[in-house]
């Protein structure tokens, strides 16, 4: 149940919707299989396997986007129509022309789609009503978009906004490197990326290695900037920070994951428990981690 990444929005503080109507919204949009002529489905999915769209607990929620494709790569369909083509090529004595190739590989397209394999994944989402914050476990904006897309679709009033800070997170990343040393309750450790700002877009990464060293001031100087960094939180979370203010390769250390393990005996408490152990921490580690970066910028809603 631990989060791996994290997208990062603001919702109202307090986000003003009851439990009970958010499990009736969420409701409108459920998840249902890929239809065999559709190439894509999605729809919300019990994060728990109860039955509820909405799991929760502490007053923290979690719900989850379930999204099945069907994978019908362009090259299988391009080869198919090619061969059709040349079928009437040799009935007609002409190649088809540029439409009818068009409507070749869609006509392919639909043919083969019943047949194609499905991949189906999960997308979870945190939301704290109280303290506003809404997170995605999303590699990518894109990926979040496609929750947050559906979220607008299924919810009445959906009065989200991203996080704003007073310094951005290179600046902020590039002074932590020029100085040596994390903001306070964070360290910097042996991961990150710089890159240049000119045409050619040089980069310099830096993989298990010490960022002390004069080269990377030197990099700096030279006007590279840095675009991910890796930090760790207060001896609990490490995590690496990118320019846009996304949170990947979150890893909760094992003295967390310990503890969880230590308040549950069977799978059902072990869920709670790694759920109520990682809220309560990421609550902890955001308003420090806004902190380190100048402090939010809280615009009027």
């Amino acid at each position: 149940m631990w989060f791996r990444n994290l997208q990062i929005y603001r919702l109202p503080t307090p986000w003003n919707i009851d439990l009970a109507a958010l499990e009736e919204q969420l409701g409108r949009g459920p998840f249902v299989p890929c239809p065999s002529n559709e190439p894509l489905s999605r729809g919300w999915v019990s994060p728990r396997g109860d039955g509820a769209l909405v799991h929760s607990l502490n007053r923290q929620w979690l719900f989850a986007l379930a999204v099945e494709q069907r994978l019908l790569p362009s090259s299988v369909v391009n080869q198919v129509a090619q061969e059709r083509a040349e079928e009437m090529e040799a009935q007609q004595g002409y190649k088809p022309g540029r439409k009818q190739m068009k409507e070749l590989r869609e006509r392919v397209a639909e043919e083969l789609m019943p047949r194609a394999f499905t991949r189906r994944r999960k997308t979870f989402v945190w939301a704290d009503p109280a303290a506003g914050w809404l997170c995605v476990d999303a590699a990518s904006p894109a990926k979040a978009e496609e929750v947050l897309e559906h979220l607008r679709w299924s919810l009445d009033d959906f009065p989200l906004a991203l996080v704003k800070t007073q310094l951005s997170p290179t600046s902020a990343m590039a002074d932590w490197l020029a100085s040596g040393e994390g903001p306070a309750g964070f360290t910097i450790d042996r991961d990150c990326e710089l890159k240049a700002v000119g045409e050619e877009k040089a980069a310099v990464r830096y993989v298990r290695h010490p960022l002390e060293g004069s080269d990377v001031k030197d990099h700096l100087a030279s006007g590279k900037l840095p675009t991910r960094l890796a930090l760790t939180w207060a001896d609990r979370i490490s995590f690496i920070l990118t320019e846009k203010l996304e949170i990947k390769r979150l890893t909760f250390l094992d003295l967390l994951k310990e503890e969880a393990e230590k308040n549950a005996e069977v799978a059902d408490e072990q869920f709670d428990a790694d759920f109520a152990l990682m809220t309560g921490e990421l609550a902890r580690f955001l308003p420090d981690l806004l902190e380190a970066l100048g402090g939010e910028i809280i615009e009027a809603q």
